[in-house]
């Protein structure tokens, strides 16, 4: 199986927000006040970067990486590279998907010259936690957060 990274097409952009929220619904995780979010990847397009892994059968993941200046940006520095929203289905977890996904937005913090890369997580995505430590991240929990009362958002770096 061959798998390409890439920014999504503009034609995409629609099932990349179902691939998102349907990801996140899989594990419970689609919460009713972020499902806006997680679906609005045209949004994250033109605010952000929108990248996803796809094969012959179609896309198997996205990620969202927010440069300085972006307004998906939660807790990076301005000499700080950041993802969010990463997602894959269950249909194709365990193929080192999100782990490409990530390694992805550390290059694309290596080619902006910044020296660190930052994520938020909530508390309870271990999966996502592992790929994360796996590949070198640390947790940082300074810069942990709350966006609602139940939610815990716990910070991870990665310097470069």
């Amino acid at each position: 199986m061959t798998v390409e990274i890439r920014l999504a097409l503009p034609t995409e952009y629609d099932a990349v927000g179902v691939l998102a929220a349907e990801a996140y619904a899989h594990d419970g995780f689609l919460k009713p006040g972020y499902a806006q979010t997680v679906r609005a990847a045209a949004d994250r397009a033109a605010k952000a970067e929108l990248w996803v892994a796809a094969d012959a059968t179609g896309l198997l993941g996205t990620v969202t990486y927010c440069p300085p200046g972006s307004v998906y940006r939660e807790i990076g520095l301005d000499d700080e590279g950041e993802f969010r929203l990463l997602a894959v289905p269950g249909r194709a977890r365990g193929l080192g998907i999100g782990t490409a996904l990530t390694v992805r937005c550390i290059e694309r913090t290596r080619e902006l010259g910044l020296s660190r890369i930052v994520l938020s997580s909530a508390s309870y995505m271990a999966a996502a936690h592992h790929i994360y430590e796996r590949l070198g991240f640390v947790r940082l929990p300074e810069r942990d957060w709350s966006p609602l009362a139940d939610i815990d958002l716990y910070a991870f770096a990665l310097d470069l």
